[in-house]
């Protein structure tokens, strides 16, 4: 996943090259090393660095076994804040796709065992973000996690107070076509609602597999609204090269993203027929995974 940035914080010329010089991995509301400079690592983490450095770049059942190699691996490693930061990277890592419901259980207990030996000071009255971190996996992943501190409970909390504002949050935006396409006016379709950026990886990756649904489902009455808070002239010409037909469609100042507390994207959500929200995503999604979440929504 990749961190979003405001409008007046992204130059207009920023690009996953330079977020990743700048911050060496983006790892969704945090960052593995907040520094231009390679990080000092014993001899027991570097390897681990090294490797979760090229996760994207392996083979998806390669990823998997890696990634879960790599949760055992930093389970072993003595306390201290590099421990910290590589637990935090694998688990934001580890929800770009389908690594398989095993591997995320690692993940998300070495996270759990790192937070429980090494307790991180709260930000400013808000939960850390590896406690938010290894919340998001709980919840939206199934995954399970035996961590008895108040932080975490406080991050179980947030997320689900931010959905229920999520259920009641309505848009109106423009496509690139000139449509309007208001969120409450969809009654009566299944709607999946994308948030994207042209500069994340995992969200050109899923795009083809959103286009595929969106063909196969659309006269079933399946709406994909996939929204940028980009410009129009970064926007369109990369949706025309990649014959993307689905609706897309522009945030001017953030505002709808802003509205829905997305700081991380891919975000995808889905409402059923009744305008309920059903199932989310926290991050890339697959085909299969896709169809799972359009599945809860009773389409099949």
């Amino acid at each position: 996943m990749y961190v979003t940035f405001s409008q007046a914080s992204r130059p207009a010329q920023i690009s996953a090259h330079v977020l990743a010089g700048a911050l060496v991995l983006i790892c969704g509301a945090t960052a593995l090393f907040a520094q231009k400079q390679e990080p000092v690592l014993t001899a027991q983490e570097q390897p681990i660095y090294n490797q979760i450095k090229t996760l994207r770049t392996l083979p998806d059942d390669v990823r998997a076994k890696t990634t879960k190699q790599l949760a055992l691996d930093i389970r072993q490693l003595p306390a201290s804040p590099n421990k910290m930061r590589l637990a935090v990277a694998l688990a934001n890592l580890s929800t770009e796709g389908d690594f398989g419901h095993d591997t995320l259980q690692e993940v998300a207990t070495a996270l759990a065992e790192t937070l429980r030996r090494q307790p991180v000071p709260d930000d400013k009255g808000q939960p850390a973000a590896p406690y938010v971190e290894l919340a998001t996996l709980v919840r939206y992943e199934h995954v399970q996690a035996s961590l008895d501190e108040p932080q975490y409970q406080a991050a179980m909390a947030k997320l689900e107070a931010e959905d229920q504002r999520r259920q009641h949050l309505d848009f109106t935006l423009t496509d690139l076509q000139g449509r309007t396409w208001k969120l409450s006016d969809l009654r009566g379709k299944v709607v999946l609602v994308n948030f994207w950026a042209t500069w994340c990886p995992p969200c050109r990756k899923e795009m083809p597999d959103l286009d595929a649904l969106y063909q196969r489902f659309k006269d079933q009455g399946l709406v994909i609204l996939a929204i940028s808070d980009e410009e129009l002239e970064k926007v369109k010409p990369f949706i025309a090269e990649r014959n993307i037909s689905y609706p897309v469609m522009l945030d001017p100042g953030r505002k709808v993203t802003e509205l829905f507390e997305i700081d991380g994207i891919p975000k995808s959500l889905v409402y059923n027929r009744s305008g309920k929200l059903v199932a989310q995503s926290v991050d890339m999604r697959t085909q299969k995974q896709f169809l799972e979440m359009l599945a809860q929504a009773g389409l099949q």
